[in-house]
């Protein structure tokens, strides 16, 4: 399976997009890593949002679109609307 995760920091006010197979992994990777540069701005990283895709395509679509959106109230919304997710599943399929 394939997670598209959402980290906010509330030292930089900011969220961090990311897509994985292995979350557990990741997650120690953004907490304990120098080697990525956005996440070792601040220590104080919390999982605001995750959900499972069915491929990685979809995954990394998702996440693009995400991305693009480059707006804190469209994530804000990924978690007050979990239809919006069902929504985005739909519009990028397997």
């Amino acid at each position: 399976m394939h997670t598209v995760y959402i980290l906010f920091s509330e030292t930089l006010n900011r969220f961090y997009t990311g897509e994985t197979t292995d979350y557990d992994q990741r997650i120690a990777f953004h907490k304990y890593s120098p080697a990525n540069k956005f996440t070792a701005n601040a220590n104080d990283w919390k999982l605001f949002l995750k959900f499972e895709c069915d491929c990685k395509p979809q995954a990394l679509k998702i996440e693009r679109h995400i991305k693009n959106m480059k707006s804190q109230t469209y994530i804000r919304n990924l978690l007050k609307y979990p239809e919006i997710i069902d929504k985005l599943k739909k519009q990028y399929p397997c």
